[in-house]
């Protein structure tokens, strides 16, 4: 065992604390898989990140990322909060404006030239949600035939099962205790907010194996909705996502839509910083 630099950040919210958390150790060369997977488990948290030195000449540094039961080879809030922890903790991005991080899907794209840091999101397959998943979803939730605009399945790693209400409303009404594990997995609101709101859409994300009901926020859920809309011809430019007001957050995700792809941000804040015998 030996001291490494340890911070735990907040991350996808302007108001720290109202974010989602992540656990980083900032020195995790040298660690197992299985020492990694153990503080993993001991943190208790959605993700914890280890960050060590890259193995690829193009990128700035690789990223570990474990939940409490498995390793992930992607995941939106871990990536843009190791990005704040490696800046934080002095890193310096071989190219001005833009960090590259290396992780388990290769070489990801940080830009943090704009507003808040954005990663690139990766590409997103769309299918059509099949009914019996749709009606299974509709039925637990209690949601009116009437007021669901679009469905989808979209698999950018994870998959996800996406229900387009009429309103932000109608999303911050279902009732997320409903949703049981695993006869649901991976369910994802979304409603836009009337004209002039601070955000332009509400999102949830309900699946209960984290062991909550819900997730606080979640960017591959966000990237997944972006690249969607964006191919539909809905959304272009930027739009602001509020997510996890129904559990106490106060999510707030950039999704900028451009030629080149859609990349998905927010800010992070260092709350705990020190070190960590590992």
């Amino acid at each position: 065992m030996k001291s490494r630099r340890f911070i735990q950040c907040d991350v996808l919210s302007s108001v720290p604390v109202r974010g989602n958390g992540l656990a980083v150790v900032v020195d995790g060369d040298g660690l197992s898989d299985e020492e990694m997977q153990l503080f993993a488990a001991w943190t208790n948290l959605a993700e914890t990140t280890f960050l060590m030195a890259p193995t690829d000449a193009r990128a700035d540094y690789k990223v570990r990322i474990f939940t409490p039961a498995r390793e992930m080879l992607f995941a939106g809030h871990p990536t843009l909060g190791s990005c704040e922890s490696w800046l934080h903790s002095g890193g310096k991005p071989k190219d001005a404006g833009i960090v590259r991080q290396e992780c388990g899907v290769g070489i990801v794209d940080i830009d943090i030239a704009g507003e808040v840091p954005s990663f690139l999101a990766p590409e997103t397959k769309v299918e059509p949600l099949p009914d019996d998943i749709l009606t299974s979803i509709r039925d637990a939730l209690e949601i009116s035939e009437d007021r669901i605009v679009l469905t989808a399945r979209l698999t950018n790693g994870p998959e996800w099962q996406v229900l387009e209400l009429a309103s932000a409303g109608d999303v911050l009404m279902a009732d997320s205790a409903k949703i049981r594990y695993p006869a649901f997995r991976g369910i994802g609101l979304i409603g836009a907010h009337e004209p002039g709101e601070e955000c332009d859409y509400e999102v949830r994300m309900m699946r209960a194996s984290s062991g909550m009901s819900e997730d606080p926020i979640t960017g591959l859920l966000n990237a997944a909705i972006g690249c969607w809309m964006r191919d539909l011809g809905v959304w272009s430019g930027a739009k602001k996502i509020a997510q996890g007001a129904c559990i106490g957050r106060y999510g707030r995700v950039s999704v900028r839509c451009e030629e080149q792809g859609v990349w998905i941000g927010g800010q992070s804040h260092v709350l705990i910083e020190g070190t960590v015998l590992l």
